[in-house]
């Protein structure tokens, strides 16, 4: 039987994975303690926050602009440090996996930046973590390479790291855990795990190599987090013995909650801060999440029908890159969810289409660059770029103080058109369950019906039903959603997924229906899944996140 190691005081859990050692060094797990130590019980607290603010949006508190964080939005005098060498020009941002295959790809695509996703795109199996760290550091190396069965090969272009898109790791977020290494009984921070051990072996080869440690920071919902991270920056630059604000991040606003601080949070990170990003599918979920019992004027419509010229989305974009541009960061759009498809050429040519549309959208509003996710998206993403921005390598100097603060516009859920139909009810359905089997599988991206999926798209196909049912939503058909019809919906859309590869349906079902047909609402899919499925019994903790 397997026995845990425990190295300078905390406990590995699991069976060794394959060159884990060159990670899990005595130093890095040091420093992974004094994280812990020193910042795990500020995080505990601001997770008992946002379920405090969750409450109170329930209970019928609508959130709004802070009156104690006035002074910071009415002074005109600060602004975000100067841009960090490879964070210049980010007019095209590619996200995926620290998968070998997917990492090879983004990095040979021609993006400026590569977002290293170790969050939504990604299932956090311990397998997962370390491999995704050994591939950071190969990449590094220049040792990273990847041959298909079929004999096909896959190795880095360009000499040096400067040839590459800028790497910008996403870790986990704060409400995850990794219950694989554990400090006593309670497990560390999956934030502090991802950032830490990235920029504990990485750190000074990236300075080295005109490059810096940068972090995409996900799931925020206040200024009190963002301050809790730049602390945690700021130690972590002290403890390696760099320079004061040689780490920088750019911050998903992708929380209802932070739409509100959005000003506030760059201020908190201001000597680390590189931008925000508008990570559009977690802030639907979110909004969704936090008012689903709050009545028919936040029901939300099938998923296709939610646009990014929605009121309410325009209203949180458009703020967002006023909040960025008086502020000297960079605002970056969003993924569109449509990808290539080459075996057939016209939704291959409906996709090029969308992808155009919504980022010439995005280029107008004022928007220094975007997100993609795949490799022939590049040239699409970067030709609209490129017409608005021409030599430059933003747009900053659009202040658009043509957009001004408007909290009721950010909650203008039912300005919205659109209908509820069994299609999408069905398609909510299908997308759940294929997504979490392939997730339960080791992989956090997945494209279906020529959309890529991943885990803030699943969250919004299970929170719909849950709020459709709870609200007697009735469908454009006439049909009233009743969990006896949404039982009967699943069975027929269950039997069609014997089409599909996998072998982790029934597990898949069994998490989307605790998630999405019960009374409880788990306030992520991942946390039940994971700690059911991904984590070592020895491992378990009772430990909230």
């Amino acid at each position: 039987m397997f026995t845990p190691m425990t190295l300078n005081g905390i406990t590995i859990t699991p069976p060794r994975i394959r060159r884990q050692e060159e990670i899990l060094t005595p130093e890095a797990i040091d420093f992974l303690r004094t994280l812990h130590q020193e910042f795990e019980p500020r995080r505990r607290e601001l997770m008992q926050r946002r379920h405090r603010s969750r409450a109170k949006i329930a209970n019928g508190q609508d959130p709004t602009f802070r009156e104690d964080t006035r002074h910071i939005r009415e002074d005109d005098s600060w602004t975000v440090a100067p841009v960090a060498p490879g964070l210049e020009d980010r007019r095209v941002e590619i996200t995926g996996p620290v998968e070998k295959k997917m990492a090879i790809n983004a990095l040979n695509s021609g993006a400026k930046v590569w977002l290293a996703d170790m969050e939504d795109a990604h299932t956090p199996s311990w397998a997962n973590v370390i491999n995704g760290q050994l591939n950071l550091r190969d990449i590094l190396n220049r040792s990273i390479d990847f041959t298909t069965p079929e004999g096909r090969e896959y190795k880095l272009s360009g000499e040096k790291l400067t040839d590459l898109p800028t790497i910008v790791v996403r870790p986990r977020g704060l409400h995850l855990t990794e219950k694989h290494l554990l400090s006593g009984n309670d497990p560390l921070a999956g934030a502090f795990v991802d950032f830490g051990l990235h920029f504990f072996h990485n750190a000074r080869t990236l300075i080295a190599q005109g490059r810096g440690p940068y972090f995409y920071l996900p799931k925020l919902e206040s200024h009190l987090e963002a301050r809790l991270w730049d602390d945690i920056f700021t130690r972590a630059e002290e403890y390696i013995g760099l320079e004061h604000g040689t780490i920088r991040a750019t911050v998903l606003i992708e929380t209802i909650t932070a739409a509100f601080e959005m000003e506030e949070i760059l201020y908190e990170l201001r000597d680390h801060a590189a931008g925000l990003n508008a990570g559009r599918w977690d802030y639907i979920f979110s909004i969704i999440k936090n008012f689903r019992s709050r009545g028919a004027r936040f029901v939300f419509p099938d998923r296709s029908q939610v646009t990014m010229t929605a009121p309410f989305m325009r209203a949180y974009t458009e703020q967002l890159v006023r909040a960025c541009h008086r502020r000297g960061a960079h605002a970056i759009g969003g993924m569109s969810a449509f990808i290539p498809n080459r075996r057939d050429a016209e939704v291959n040519a409906r996709a090029l289409a969308a992808v155009q549309q919504d980022k010439a959208r995005e280029a107008a509003d004022g928007f220094d660059g975007s997100w993609v996710a795949h490799p022939d998206l590049v040239s699409v993403a970067q030709g609209v770029y490129d017409e608005t921005l021409g030599e430059r390598p933003h747009q900053k100097d659009r202040s658009r103080e043509d957009v001004r603060p408007d909290d009721a516009a950010l909650l203008a859920v039912s300005a919205m058109d659109g209908k509820i139909t069994e299609q999408g009810l069905r398609l909510n359905i299908e997308v759940a369950i294929r997504y979490l089997e392939s997730w339960l599988r080791g992989n956090g991206a997945v494209a279906i019906h020529n959309l890529m999926e991943d885990a803030a798209t699943a969250e919004i196909s299970r929170s719909q039903i849950w709020q459709w049912l709870h609200h007697k939503a009735i469908t454009d058909e006439g049909e009233l959603i009743t969990l006896d019809w949404v039982e009967r919906l699943v069975e027929d859309e269950f039997e069609k997924l014997a089409r599909f590869d996998g072998d982790r349906y029934l597990d898949a079902r069994e998490i989307f229906e605790a998630s999405a047909l019960r009374d409880d609402f788990p306030t992520f899919i991942t946390l039940p899944a994971y700690d059911r499925y991904l984590t070592d019994t020895e491992a378990k903790t009772l430990t909230p996140a």
